[in-house]
């Protein structure tokens, strides 16, 4: 299999079914070619092809003299760094198999999945992730050898079973020289239909499943992917998301080797956004949740900023919103907005993508849950080609994609390339495609449960598709639920809705055999914080600022909008919320109620906060006394507990859809 335009080494005569011998290839073709990029004590430093390659033979034949074998596990755990990306293809030379976890896991968490995967090595950035697998080394049977990329602070640490990055590759020249055709042998064993990767999942119902996948899952929907969104080896992408995650590694792993792109990787997690503005990436993935915060940010110095800037940033978004979006689906509108649009490119739309780090974006996507179609069409009004997509870690990321001109703010797109997707009784998306996953790893009951016998995998979500053949998420259908008086209850959604307003960090609703909706709501606290200041309103921390009349008002101003949005919807009119409260902390990851992705945890937060959802249906309550166990940041245990005010809102008559047109 050659790539478009390319043309292959004699002495690489092979399929190109496996990353290591995409790797040979594109070391031969675009040898000079940047791979990729990262941002060292303020410099950028690059790496061709040629040298990616070179540091990555290295890398495997150090790997083989420690005693690394075929389909070995090498756990990967840290920031993203070139050094560790160049692992996960060192270890598939070698016919291993690369298991990235997330950096952020608790010891207890890391524990499960290197015991779970049976790994064997490890590669630890730094000396925190060094010591999370050494505090749990003698509870994991399989694990033997540590590598780390990061020495500062590792230097009186036993080294019997602890080796340095560098060294591993010094052994590895000399592995390499007393057998130079060692690897190459090694590389071409490997085969499309071998293992490639195993991925986690996050957890939201329970323990995570190991995800495996062969090359023919990451490749060919890579192939596919780029094909189809006309992905070229001169495009440029951040690596900021956890390497862990499904999207990072199509995104900076599976498409950059297909492609050749330059992948990049920010200094430290603080400092992606500001690195995001320095490289000026022409591709972009984040979750929503990446989005939301930007437009928060914005809104946060539009807020800060004089009033005259504040009547141009206004007036000339109420024409983005009115033309905008037509102009990039290429819908015809008139000259005076098409005028005025060009006017606001120049003195409103164009500033804001350079600050956001946008200015050079051609194809932009989201995914991960829904976002919020006002947060969606704010980036499309500005000009970003920002579209979504819907898949999940058993397919490979790619289920539905969005074709260019053809972009709706509620669905997400059409089929992908080699795609099947059909819609059960009872209203559940099955898909099919050459992505779909191998099985979940030692869970023979879990992949039966999931995947048919002919390969169509159940997702979980509810959805259908539109008259013009868009697929349209409602829920998980498994959380879609029904009220006493029969209206629908998408959680999700009404979720979704909520977090629009910067304000707004995180929501959670009930509402299933309920007899009225209720919420959960975190604020924002840097954009709320940003409020009080303004308005010189003193706060000392985050429950404080929480419990203030004046966040109370603003919070029931938001949701009395979302019911007055709602009251359109003839599906959801019945679903407006009717009480909520802020919650006296913030949902935490650390805590359980989040997974590592900030998927909400419905179950625990059910039984955690089982004493504040009931009072929410007790008409007669205005407070509720509740007391939490928090985990701090350095792992110690603790209790935050407050009075939490129960505020009523106001709800709206439903309003007919031929009514809802004519307003």
């Amino acid at each position: 299999m050659l790539l478009p335009g390319d043309q292959l080494s004699a002495n690489h005569d092979f399929e190109l079914d496996t990353f290591p011998k995409l790797l040979m290839h594109n070391a031969v073709v675009r040898k000079n070619k940047p791979a990729m990029r990262e941002k060292d004590f303020g410099i950028w430093q690059s790496w061709t092809w040629a040298q990616m390659a070179e540091g990555i033979r290295s890398l495997a034949c150090g790997l083989a003299a420690l005693g690394f074998k075929r389909d070995d596990k090498l756990a990967i755990i840290g920031d993203n760094r070139p050094r560790l990306y160049w692992a996960m293809a060192a270890a598939q030379s070698l016919g291993g198999i690369p298991v990235p976890a997330y950096q952020d896991s608790a010891a207890e968490e890391m524990q499960y999945l290197l015991d779970h995967a049976e790994v064997r090595f490890v590669l630890a950035e730094d000396q925190e992730q060094v010591d999370k697998i050494l505090e749990i080394k003698d509870r994991c049977p399989h694990l033997e050898e540590i590598l780390f990329d990061d020495p500062r602070g590792l230097r009186d640490y036993d080294r019997s079973h602890l080796h340095d990055f560098e060294e591993v590759q010094e052994k590895g020249r000399q592995f390499q020289a007393a057998d130079p055709a060692y690897l190459d042998r090694e590389i071409a064993r490997g085969h499309g239909g071998d293992v490639a990767v195993i991925l986690y999942t996050s957890g939201t119902t329970g323990k995570p499943k190991g995800v495996v996948l062969t090359y023919d899952n990451v490749i060919i929907t890579s192939r596919n992917s780029v094909a189809r969104d006309g992905l070229r080896h001169d495009d440029e992408v951040l690596a900021y998301l956890p390497m862990a995650w499904v999207g990072d590694h199509i995104f900076s792993y599976g498409q950059a080797y297909m492609s050749g792109f330059c992948v990049s990787c920010p200094e430290n997690a603080t400092t992606s956004m500001h690195d995001l503005r320095e490289i000026g990436p022409t591709y972009f993935f984040a979750p929503p949740r990446i989005f939301e915060n930007m437009l928060t940010t914005v809104m946060i110095r539009m807020e800060d900023a004089g009033w005259l800037k504040r009547k141009i940033f206004h007036y000339f978004m109420g024409v983005a919103r009115r033309a905008g979006v037509k102009i990039i689906n290429g819908i015809a509108v008139p000259l005076r907005d098409r005028l005025l649009y060009t006017v606001g490119n120049i003195l409103v739309y164009g500033p804001l993508k350079n600050i956001l780090g946008f200015s050079r974006i051609r194809l932009g996507y989201t995914a991960g849950e829904a976002i919020g179609p006002d947060i969606f069409d704010f980036y499309r009004s500005l000009g970003i080609n920002l579209k979504q997509l819907y898949g999940q870690t058993e397919s490979m990321v790619f289920v539905t994609m969005q074709p260019d001109g053809d972009v709706k703010a509620d669905t997400v797109g059409t089929p992908a390339p080699d795609v099947e997707i059909k819609i059960a009784d009872n209203g559940e998306i099955l898909y099919r495609s050459p992505g779909v996953f191998k099985c979940y790893y030692k869970n023979p009951a879990a992949t039966a449960e999931t995947k048919t016998v002919d390969g169509w995998v159940h997702t979980g979500d509810a959805g259908f598709f539109d008259d013009d053949g868009h697929l349209k998420i409602i829920d998980r259908s498994k959380d879609v639920g029904r009220l006493n008086n029969g209206a629908m209850f998408a959680p999700k959604y009404l979720e979704n809705k909520l977090k629009f307003f910067h304000q707004i960090r995180e929501a959670v609703t009930f509402g299933h055999q309920r007899d009225y909706c209720t919420a959960f709501i975190n604020i924002d606290q840097e954009a709320v914080g940003n409020w009080a200041e303004r308005n010189n309103i003193p706060y000392a921390s985050y429950q404080e600022l929480a419990a203030h009349d004046q966040v109370y008002e603003m919070i029931q101003d938001c949701v009395e909008k979302v019911n007055r949005d709602l009251a359109s919807d003839a599906n959801l009119a019945g679903s407006q919320i009717k009480r909520f409260l802020i919650l006296h902390k913030e949902l935490d990851a650390d805590d359980g109620e989040l997974t590592r992705t900030r998927k909400v945890r419905r179950r625990l937060i059910a039984e955690k906060y089982g004493l504040l959802i009931d009072a929410q249906y007790l008409d007669d309550k205005k407070r509720c006394f509740i007391e939490t166990e928090v985990t701090f940041e350095d792992g110690r245990k603790g209790s935050i507990s407050g009075n939490l005010e129960i505020r009523e809102v106001k709800t709206f008559e439903p309003i007919s859809s031929t009514r809802a047109k004519a307003n």
